[in-house]
């Protein structure tokens, strides 16, 4: 049977790191993973979007899983996304995945072609038989990679026994009920994981079925995730719903910068963490100085949020 207890509860998605000349940073990584070992998430999803994965190397991207094994030692979840635009290479970082002993390996479908369900089943069956004793998460983000999960899709994938998850990061919230009976189906009610995805929906998706929730701003705020978590578990869900609310408020803040949104939460971990992560890579866009207005804005609501809550 497998343990699917290490995938329920929040696990927020993995940051690059970079030193101040834009390289890849494996101290600040480091510290990364200390923080979040300190803040008592379940787990980290290293190299995926939040982790500007399309935009390093796969060098550095074996270097950033090696610094966050070494550092979380067995005290997190680690789900390393893989995927790259060929399928030599996520294998290769399959491989490599599961030598340094992560607790899952997950990927995106291929982008920018659109490839018939047989070309994506193969391609994500490569990557899985390159890591054959480490479990399978299939990333489902269809408004970026440009293809959906299908239902018939997610069936050819659950003939593999090491597909243990999916990732939803669709917007429909029915989704993750069609996917998790899919999987209930095939696995048992203890043999199968949906993650929440968008972060504006998370109790909503839980209250759907998810058994737990990745997302890209949690580590911003990872006490108001867990706490969210904590009022679904003690079923007061008007509280949860309310505390969602403010959640979604402090996204929406998030995004309103002119730099990118990843740009803005490290910023935001600097200056009310004293976490220093470096900026963003190109083409990715990086704070102006007209930014810190609303970096300070984002700081104080998620200070009154804490306050409020916790």
């Amino acid at each position: 049977m497998k343990d699917i207890t290490k995938y329920q509860g929040i696990i927020p998605a993995f940051y690059a790191c970079y030193s101040d000349n834009g390289a890849v940073d494996t101290t600040r990584v480091r510290a990364l993973v200390r923080y979040m070992i300190k803040k008592g998430v379940k787990g980290v999803y290293v190299n995926g979007s939040s982790g500007e994965c399309i935009y390093l190397t796969v060098a550095e991207r074996k270097a950033i899983l090696e610094a966050v094994m070494d550092e979380a030692k067995g005290k997190l979840t680690v789900i390393c996304h893989i995927a790259c635009n060929n399928t030599a290479d996520s294998m290769e970082l399959a491989a490599h995945a599961e030598k340094c002993g992560v607790d899952a390996i997950a990927s995106i479908p291929p982008i920018y072609f659109h490839l018939p369900e047989y070309a994506i089943a193969k391609y994500w069956n490569d990557m899985s038989a390159a890591a054959p004793n480490t479990e399978f998460v299939i990333y489902n983000i269809p408004q970026l990679a440009g293809t959906a999960l299908s239902m018939s899709l997610l069936g050819e994938m659950l003939k593999n026994p090491n597909v243990i998850a999916v990732k939803n990061s669709s917007m429909p919230v029915q989704d993750i009920q069609l996917f998790k009976a899919a999987g209930i189906a095939a696995r048992g009610k203890d043999g199968f994981v949906v993650f929440n995805g968008p972060d504006e929906q998370f109790i909503s998706g839980r209250i759907m079925g998810a058994d737990g929730g990745i997302g890209g701003t949690y580590a911003a705020m990872p006490e108001l995730l867990l706490k969210a978590n904590e009022l679904l578990a003690a079923n007061r869900l008007a509280e949860a719903q309310a505390l969602q609310y403010d959640i979604n408020e402090i996204i929406y803040a998030l995004c309103g910068c002119k730099g990118n949104m990843y740009a803005t939460i490290k910023e935001v971990l600097r200056r009310r963490e004293g976490l220093d992560l470096g900026g963003v890579r190109a083409p990715l866009f990086d704070l102006v100085p007209e930014d810190m207005p609303q970096v300070e804005k984002c700081c104080a609501m998620i200070d009154a949020a804490i306050q409020k809550y916790c």
